[in-house]
């Protein structure tokens, strides 16, 4: 008997069908992988299952007996539990606050802490139960839902992209979870653009292309190509990086401190790098070790760094707002999508208003029509799947946000670009094309700041290497001289403390 099964699930949304007569079988302690691109419907087939979506056609069966899954509380109550892609936290709770609404108030608050702390030990996703979602990072977030859901002991576990932004060491921890798990009678239904993942966890696979089952594997006998393939209908781009050429300075960033704002917070500890025209400079590091107090003091979000620490062109920036940064030439993609790099309810021409200008005119009118325009170029341009410069940023699926945010500020032409997390939930087709956009950036004589929790990312486009720990900035190392295993020592601040010692260890 299967511990799900969907027959014939159908979801129309105006101008696109997410989802078009899907039929779905997962048995009990199956690991059971959803495959497809980006806005192929696999969210939304999640969301019917856990009753956030009410599919205009089809049925459920749970163990065997047909149901209505009407709401999200209904779906934990039949023991189904999920993690979002995008986290459904309050930010002003604190992880144990966020992590009981979650839970069927059985237990009381302290309780739950104690629960979390215990359990986050246990499956190595360590969560502080005490602090304010706000002062988490996006890595960390996705660890509080993922804790969330390990405490409602779910018979199906769904995870949308569980893996986008934790560090190597973490993933192992969750799938050695995810196994147990699965070795306990738990059903998991797993959607990742990662295709060694799904084949290194999954024992099944249903893929997925323009809201339509293609196909049923065993990915444990599939390969990376193959897989692409019948997600894609055609093999995956090949990404061909060429060194850069380096130019003259563009970001320079010396003796940085910056006290933590707050009890949560990292402290940075005199932090210096630099940024060259026709380079990308990339920022290794586990989440939540000061990368975002840097993004903030880099993007103008925080004007505390003192007199002269950051400079662009030569010219001191470091209490210059964003948009002076802007109009020198600085451009900043956020790690979060939804709420920093788009309004969520506002369409994506409007959206293009956060950081572009052309559609402003005199005294601050807008002009719809270029607005329009200029997001009708950017879908175009960038391949983002989505309705028109009308569609609202909520409606688009997370790749293809990600696609109009990243496309938005490299259209702009930018002098100096820092993005976060630049293919976070992004297929291998729109991945390559947004690392390939970066890539043809950099041998325009743009400088490129890339902070990722992806590796084989930042291995992939960069030049040279940097990795962040506790607020610290470790020295630069080639590309060509780094290794995986050397990266992942200095995740722990275990770098060289003299330029002697750094020659050794490139050697």
């Amino acid at each position: 008997m299967s511990r799900l099964e969907l027959i014939g699930i159908t979801k129309q949304y105006p101008g696109v069908r997410a989802n078009d007569d899907i039929h779905l079988k997962v048995a009990p302690g199956q690991i059971h992988a959803v495959l497809g691109e980006n806005g192929a419907g696999k969210s939304t087939l999640m969301k019917i299952i856990y009753g956030a979506t009410k599919p205009d056609a089809g049925q459920i069966a749970w163990n065997g007996r047909e149901v209505e899954v009407a709401s999200p509380a209904q779906a934990r109550a039949l023991g189904i539990s999920m993690v979002y892609q995008h986290f459904s936290l309050f930010d002003t709770l604190t992880a144990a606050e966020n992590i009981w609404l979650g839970l069927d108030k059985s237990g009381s608050l302290a309780e739950v802490a104690e629960q979390t702390r215990v359990v986050s030990a246990q499956y190595g996703l360590y969560v502080d139960p005490a602090r304010p979602v706000h002062t988490l990072s996006v890595g960390e977030r996705q660890r509080v839902e993922i804790v969330r859901a390990l405490l409602t002991k779910p018979q199906l576990l769904i995870l949308d992209e569980p893996t986008s932004v934790l560090t190597p060491q973490a993933v192992e921890s969750l799938f050695v979870t995810l196994r147990k798990l699965s070795g306990e009678g738990c059903s998991i239904l797993y959607i990742s653009h990662k295709l060694h993942e799904i084949r290194s966890l999954c024992d099944h696979c249903t893929v997925l292309r323009g809201g339509r089952v293609v196909g049923e594997v065993d990915p444990r006998q599939e390969s990376n190509a193959s897989l692409s393939r019948l997600m894609i209908g055609a093999d995956a781009p090949v990404l061909t990086a060429r060194e850069g050429q380096r130019g003259a300075h563009v970001l320079r960033v010396a003796e940085l401190g910056l006290e933590q704002l707050d009890p949560f917070g990292v402290t940075l500890k005199d932090i210096a790098f630099d940024v060259c025209a026709g380079e990308i400079v990339g920022v290794a590091g586990v989440s939540g070790n000061g990368q975002q107090e840097l993004l903030a003091a880099l993007s103008g979000e925080d004007p505390r760094a003192a007199a002269g620490t950051i400079q662009l062109f030569d010219q001191d920036i470091a209490r210059a707002t964003p948009g002076r940064r802007r109009a020198a030439g600085l451009h900043f993609v956020p790690e979060e999508r939804l709420g920093r790099g788009a309004v969520p309810t506002l369409s994506l021409a409007m959206n293009t208003l956060l950081t572009r200008t052309e559609a402003v005119g005199r005294g601050g009118w807008i002009r719809i029509a270029q607005a329009r325009r200029l997001a009708a170029k950017l879908i175009d341009n960038f391949r983002v799947k989505a309705s028109g410069p009308d569609a609202t940023a909520r409606t688009l699926s997370g790749g293809n946000l990600q696609k109009f945010i990243v496309g938005r500020e490299i259209d702009a032409s930018p002098q100096l670009l820092i993005i976060a997390q630049p293919t976070w939930g992004v297929d291998v087709g729109a991945a390559a094309q947004i690392r390939g956009e970066l890539l043809r950036l950099r041998n325009q004589g743009c400088a490129l700041l890339v902070f990722s929790e992806e590796l084989d990312e930042l291995f992939e486009i960069c030049d040279r290497l940097h990795v962040i720990a506790d607020g610290r900035l470790s020295p630069s190392v080639p590309i060509a001289a780094a290794t995986r295993e050397q990266v992942g020592e200095w995740m722990s601040g275990l770098w060289p403390a003299t330029a002697e010692e750094l020659v050794h260890a490139q050697a």
